[in-house]
């Protein structure tokens, strides 16, 4: 097959920017070109490739590039064949870490006791394998899941570390301090039965690298690429920088594409240190800054700037444009978290009546339980809507496991609900005895739950299981009766159940990093019911949302999804909503990590505005009602940090003197209180101001005791006053809230 000759060099170069350009001719020596976001990194990539194989600089086995993602690898492949006209570029060394080093792998096997034939195993292989050794060991696989020393071990691997490697001090508390003899063992069992996990791959080829008996292994690999190019630097862990280290110390041409403002996945085992410390670990290192973005307006770029100019760990750029301010990034306080859905639902019809598709819009949350409030909000007006990367809210494994325990209260019959959760948590309550009340159901002609109690009147079932079933049956007869008796709301009991039940005892234990996560959207549905007057009208309220759902599958949808998630991506017009202290920066990771936290979650919030190209939102809510109590919450910091001249600052009345600014943060960045300051939001994770003494009188006029009217609660009594805050006790079941004077009137 013949092939088009190769267009002249000036063509394929002639639409790279002077810095885009240099990153691609700069071939020789280390290289660390940070790539803004939106600056035409992969441009840069595929081009630097072509460029290259069309100046014979390298074969294409001669060039290992290492991408995170398998579509990345294809992408650059296909990009690349493209700009070589499609002449052949088989034979290279392109792909995931994962990929490379198992092609490695397979040419090296014997020299850490494998065939090249070894099995790769997932991760549910992985769990079964370390539940069969600690059960060996007597380890409780209840306190200690198999899953949580699963997760360890395979951090000791993308920290670098084997067995004989791992400090004492990072097993010492772990499963009765058999996490390392666990390990050891694990090895050992891999090397059994001929097999290795994700991490290994990377981890046998650094040993084999670096042992001297293997020089000449590492040596050939030296001859044979003379460029080693690595996409998203900035992500690396340690096992992959260790990798690459001594790979590129034959030619000493390793180009890495990065950009340390958007490294944000720390919890996972990224190094943001990777790509600070380059110029340190390859001396004489050219550093190319791709700062042009062709993505986001003047606004949205000066807003990303301004806010991620405050970390300190940075190598520093400035993004710009050349395409036009557009609109500033409009940042908007609320009341509470409802009144944000509604604003950003009401906002996003304005935008399809100026012609926006609702794929051109993303709503982009720190944390998975804030899509609710927003797919209720959606689903109300008929705005179609799909969550990226994960379930819905309703179809979420915690949340219909939670609606199976209310729907058996509100309905006893639901056969449903009471398989799904009658062993959950677990209650020994196994297949064979759901079996036999199933059979004795049948036989009746009458539900489970009847069966149930019937079998607690017989010897049909052990004793224990017997006890376990009269308990359920007891809990629910219970709960039952809280619920029609109305002396207690039905959301209330729902936190009741949740906690009698064990359900929430059973995600607390668990050390999963998914746990945290699964009791936030618990505490968030319990609060969502809040909104409605009785358990069946809304568990009947969640049965019309998934119909809803499931009706709107074909249509163009807003899309959801997490910050994280949404790393990579861009959309005309995004909502950014949540911006609250604790929330966001979350109080877990600064609680965690400290300073390194915040940064973090700073870059996060760098990466929400640059997703956006058009048009960006910023939003947070004064308030937030968590089981039925008002918690105020306070602006992020990075609101504080946005320039006023790139952005239209509104806030209802009354909400931090309509400013939208909380004006407490040093230049620290952790504020001038950050010890003192707590409150009970989401596990203590918003800050609340100190408190001033009551002197009986407000800055404006109200007095304790005065009678007062607020348009959404009612009628109250003042009982306690904190500068412009009041504490109001209304009349009609709301219960004492926070509210600011400005919402108040004195009443007749």
């Amino acid at each position: 097959m013949q092939h088009a000759p190769l267009s002249p060099q000036a063509d394929y170069l002639s639409s790279l920017n002077p810095a885009q350009k240099q990153a691609v001719e700069t071939t020789e020596g280390p290289v660390l070109v940070l790539a803004g976001a939106g600056t035409g990194k992969t441009r840069v990539l595929t081009t630097r490739l072509a460029y290259l194989l069309r100046n014979n600089k390298a074969f294409p086995g001669q060039i290992l590039a290492v991408t995170f993602t398998n579509k990345a690898a294809q992408e650059m492949k296909h990009r690349v064949a493209a700009l070589m006209n499609g002449a052949p570029v088989e034979g290279w060394w392109l792909g995931t870490f994962h990929a490379l080093a198992a092609r490695m792998l397979r040419r090296h096997a014997d020299l850490v006791g494998l065939q090249s034939s070894f099995t790769i195993l997932d991760q549910d292989d992985q769990v079964r394998l370390i539940k069969q050794l600690m059960e060996a060991e007597n380890i409780d696989t209840k306190k200690w899941p198999a899953k949580l020393l699963a997760d360890k071990i395979s951090g000791f691997k993308d920290k670098g570390w084997a067995p004989a490697d791992v400090p004492s001090h990072e097993a010492s508390d772990i499963a009765n301090h058999k996490l390392l003899p666990i390990y050891h063992q694990y090895q050992a069992r891999l090397k059994t039965l001929n097999a290795c996990d994700f991490g290994d791959l990377l981890l046998h080829m650094i040993q084999i690298f670096k042992n001297p008996a293997n020089a000449e292994v590492l040596a050939d690999y030296h001859r044979r690429f003379k460029y080693v190019l690595v996409d998203e630097y900035q992500d690396t862990n340690v096992a992959q920088y260790l990798w690459l280290r001594l790979l590129a110390k034959g030619s000493g041409n390793i180009c890495c594409v990065g950009d340390d403002d958007q490294s944000i996945y720390g919890w996972r085992g990224a190094q943001v240190e990777n790509i600070l410390k380059f110029e340190k670990d390859f001396p004489g290192a050219v550093v190319i800054r791709l700062e042009e973005n062709y993505r986001s307006t003047g606004h949205i770029l000066a807003a990303a700037n301004a806010v991620i100019v405050n970390n300190e760990g940075r190598l520093g750029k400035e993004l710009f444009t050349s395409e036009g301010e557009g609109e500033k990034v409009r940042v908007r306080g609320l009341w509470d978290g409802e009144a944000e859905a509604r604003w950003v639902g009401e906002e996003i019809e304005s935008l399809q009546n100026k012609k926006y598709g609702l794929e051109d819009i993303a709503v982009l949350v720190r944390a998975g339980f804030q899509t609710r409030e927003f797919e209720e909000r959606f689903i109300q007006l008929g705005l179609p809507y799909r969550v990226i990367g994960g379930p819905r809210f309703y179809e979420r494994m915690e949340i219909r496991d939670a609606l199976a325990y209310l729907r058996v209260v509100n309905q006893k019959d639901d056969d449903l609900a009471l398989e799904r959760i009658i062993n959950t948590p677990k209650r020994a309550i196994g297949d064979a005895t759901v079996q036999t009340l199933y059979t004795h159901a049948r036989s009746r002609n009458i539900s489970l739950y009847d069966a149930l109690r019937d079998l607690t009147q017989t010897d049909e079932l052990k004793p224990k299981v017997k006890g376990t079933i009269m308990k359920l049956v007891d809990d629910f007869e219970r709960w039952r009766g809280m619920a029609q008796d109305g002396t207690i709301h039905h959301a209330k009991l729902a936190g009741i159940i949740l906690d009698e039940s064990g359900y929430t005892a059973m995600w607390q234990a668990d050390k999963s990093p998914e746990s945290p996560g699964r009791l936030e959207n618990l505490k968030e549905l319990v609060s969502g019911m809040e909104e409605f007057d009785t358990l069946p009208v809304f568990l009947e309220h969640v049965s019309l949302v998934m119909e809803a759902q499931n009706n709107n599958a074909n249509a163009e949808q807003v899309t959801i999804m997490t910050l994280h998630g949404a790393k990579g991506l861009e959309f005309k017009c995004v909502f950014l909503p949540g911006w609250e202290e604790g929330l966001f920066p979350s109080q877990r990771s600064m609680d965690e990590n400290g300073l390194k936290g915040l940064e973090e979650e700073r870059r996060l919030a760098y990466v929400g505005i640059t997703r956006a190209r058009e048009r960006a939102y910023i939003s947070y809510a004064g308030n937030r009602r968590m089981y039925g109590s008002w918690m105020n919450a306070i602006p992020s910091r990075f609101v504080d940090e946005l320039p006023q001249e790139h952005i239209e600052m509104e806030a209802e009345q009354g909400l931090y003197g309509n400013t939208g600014r909380s004006q407490h943060w040093d230049s620290s960045g952790f504020g001038e209180s950050f010890a003192a300051r707590k409150t009970s939001f989401i596990e203590g994770s918003a800050r609340r101001i100190e408190s001033k003494p009551d002197t009986g009188a407000s800055i404006s006029g109200y007095m304790r005791g005065d009678k007062v009217f607020h348009d959404k609660f009612g009628r109250g009594t003042i009982v306690h006053m904190d500068g412009h805050k009041l504490d109001i006790a209304f009349e009609k079941g709301g219960g004492t809230k926070r509210v600011m004077d400005s919402f108040i009137t004195k009443a007749e």
